[in-house]
């Protein structure tokens, strides 16, 4: 294993989570959802996203959101951004650091951002250099890296190719991810094999969905690489478009279950981030995914019955 690192939890709730709610979600409960991550000891949370309010309405108001937080020394807060504006927007708000996403899709990455594989990255590549001016690093997301809604399959040797294409134009870290949540651990393996033998592990996360129920078996794959850095959503809220009727992200609550009965990432309190999450079914008008609060929710009603 290349990377030894204590397992971080990159927290993209308030993002990936709520951006695919059809209802709005008001401003004072976004920034109350991500005060409330703060205080679970969260190390990154993804606040918002400063892309076109036509096309993602739910993030219209990051700049407000990002006004109202508290921010917890110790907890960097992220956005995402789709082109230089965007990032010029992100950088006036004050962010930590911002995120790029590109696709291994070319069909999803021209439904998704209307550009081709190769114009977003040319894209991207300036945004890292103004971004990295202004002291700022970047994060890059590869979408639909173990299948698309599309094309269905993706070849192993692209996802190689468009991780290393994104490291060579800046960004410190890529997010490899499942967008549709099709993965599993035999084939999270394929992939890692030979990623982790043309990327330091170390620039590698994993941002699984758990649509098909293999989220954190997939976890248990990727931790026997090396890989440390895995996305997570509290509440498991999120999804995909392309997929109707798909779960969500993997839950924040279920991955730290799985990584504190390995010893891992300990810093940060379960119990905390069921508190951040549960109050948002009410906000949202849904149960959430997440099994570990599900399971929560029963002890406690047994317990008051």
């Amino acid at each position: 294993m290349e990377n030894t690192s204590v397992p971080l939890v990159y927290e993209v709730g308030p993002r990936d989570g709520l951006q695919n709610e059809k209802e709005p979600v008001a401003t004072a409960d976004k920034i109350a959802f991500v005060d409330r991550l703060s205080r679970a000891g969260l190390p990154v949370i993804e606040v918002t996203a400063f892309v076109s309010p036509t096309w993602v309405p739910q993030m219209a108001d990051a700049e407000a959101v990002l006004a109202g937080i508290t921010r917890r020394p110790g907890t960097r807060y992220t956005a995402l951004v789709p082109n230089e504006r965007g990032l010029a927007r992100a950088l006036a708000a004050g962010v930590d650091e911002v995120a790029v996403f590109a696709a291994a899709s070319e069909t999803f990455s021209r439904r998704n951002i209307n550009q081709s594989i190769d114009a977003s990255i040319d894209a991207y590549a300036g945004v890292v250099r103004t971004a990295g001016a202004a002291g700022l690093r970047v994060r890059g997301y590869l979408s639909t890296s173990f299948g698309c809604p599309f094309e269905g399959d993706v070849p192993i040797a692209r996802v190689v190719e468009l991780t290393r294409r994104l490291i060579d134009i800046g960004v410190y870290e890529v997010a490899v991810s499942d967008t549709i949540g099709i993965a599993h651990p035999g084939q999270v393996r394929a992939v890692l094999t030979e990623l982790t033998a043309a990327v330091p592990t170390a620039q590698l996360a994993l941002h699984f969905h758990d649509t098909r129920g293999t989220a954190l078996a997939n976890v248990l794959a990727s931790l026997d690489f090396g890989i440390r850095t895995f996305d997570a959503s509290a509440g498991g809220l999120g999804g995909c478009p392309y997929a109707p009727g798909a779960a969500g992200n993997l839950a924040t609550e279920d991955l730290l279950y799985l990584l504190h009965g390995l010893g891992m990432a300990r810093d940060v309190s379960i119990d905390d981030v069921c508190a951040a999450a549960a109050p948002l079914e009410a906000v949202v008008g849904h149960p959430l995914p997440s099994r570990y609060l599900q399971a929560r929710q029963a002890s406690a009603r047994r317990r008051d019955d």
